[in-house]
């Protein structure tokens, strides 16, 4: 590529900021979704739909901008989630893992901090996640594991306005060096 087209792909402002969180929030954030994904439906019925673990993960993926740190994130922030879910060990596993290589990989190329580009990430990961959850489901589990097309698009379209959200808050917390 020329030195315009990346440019234009990463923008000057993304080129002159260095961020990074602290160490304390790297392990509470991610601890935090992961508990607010297996308790919080038990009494409100209704926030089930929402995929936090999956959206702390391409935010940090994202924010890393290594697809090797993004898989490092997915699969510690997945096996967490698999341990303390009634789901197989592994699956959210390795589904995180892939998820956050890939977001990783989006990150290193697009400047990714205007909230329609969240928007449409946060979309297009939980569509992904959904997808590869139940291809991994039926394929290395042997599971019948059905999926709605219309229902997980919907979710997808709630997960991505909460995933705008989310980031934008997660922004507030980090330090700049």
């Amino acid at each position: 590529m020329t030195e315009w087209s990346d440019r234009v792909l990463l923008g000057s402002a993304r080129e002159t900021r260095v961020t990074r969180y602290r160490r304390w929030a790297l392990i509470v954030i991610p601890l935090a979704a992961i508990l607010f994904q297996v308790y919080v439906p038990l009494f409100f019925q209704f926030l089930s739909y929402l995929e936090l673990p999956l959206l702390v993960t391409v935010y940090f993926a994202l924010l890393r901008r290594s697809p090797v740190g993004g898989m490092l994130v997915g699969a510690a922030i997945g096996l967490v989630q698999d341990s303390l879910s009634h789901q197989p060990i592994g699956m959210f596993g390795i589904v995180k893992t892939l998820v956050g290589y890939f977001a990783a990989s989006i990150g290193m190329r697009f400047d990714v901090d205007h909230f329609v580009i969240r928007f449409l990430l946060g979309l297009f990961f939980f569509l992904f996640h959904q997808f590869l959850y139940w291809a991994l489901a039926r394929a290395l589990l042997g599971q019948q594991v059905g999926i709605d097309v219309r229902q997980t698009f919907f979710m997808g379209l709630l997960n991505a306005a909460v995933a705008v959200s989310l980031f934008h808050i997660l922004d507030k917390l980090k330090e700049r060096a």
